[in-house]
């Protein structure tokens, strides 16, 4: 995982950017895992741990009632986190992740497994990813660490 850290430093330093981070189900392991390189601080500016409605709305923003409507773990969801992630930052560009680790809380529309990943870029485009995992609640969240970070790279290699 530290080589994917590794790789995204150097593209965020290429690029001059900052990153923020807004994160559910995974509980801010994403953040430990970019502050874990030495220097983390050169690239990442902050990052929100967002467990309940609450948060997501009083910190990011998300309006109450698309939490409603669409629930805590869904494309639009994720993507108004990573928006407001943003917004609430000084960092140019934003991922979020919001889902079901388990072992409890999945349903047979939203299973365990289920994780959305949103992102934003400061003044550019903004959207969301589906993926579903398996394994037990430590496998989901570090696959959805990865995942987070390998979307992040594809981002920044993308041409301008």
């Amino acid at each position: 995982m530290q080589d994917l850290v590794e790789k995204l430093t150097m593209l965020l330093k290429s690029k001059n950017m900052k990153l923020v981070t807004a994160e559910s189900c995974t509980g801010g392991l994403l953040g430990a895992t970019l502050t874990h390189r030495p220097g983390a601080s050169e690239v990442y500016e902050r990052g929100f741990i967002t467990y309940s409605n609450a948060a997501k709305h009083e910190l990011l923003g998300v309006p109450n009632d698309m939490l409603e409507k669409f629930g805590a773990v869904s494309a639009e969801t994720a993507q108004a986190m990573a928006q407001g992630a943003l917004k609430n930052s000084s960092a140019d560009l934003a991922v979020s992740i919001t889902g079901i680790a388990g072992p409890d809380g999945g349903s047979e529309a939203k299973p365990v497994g289920l994780v959305f990943f949103g992102y934003a870029l400061k003044g550019g485009s903004a959207g969301s990813l589906e993926h579903r995992f398996e394994g037990n609640r430590e496998k989901i969240q570090s696959t959805a660490t990865v995942t987070a970070l390998k979307h992040l790279i594809s981002v920044l290699e993308q041409p301008a």
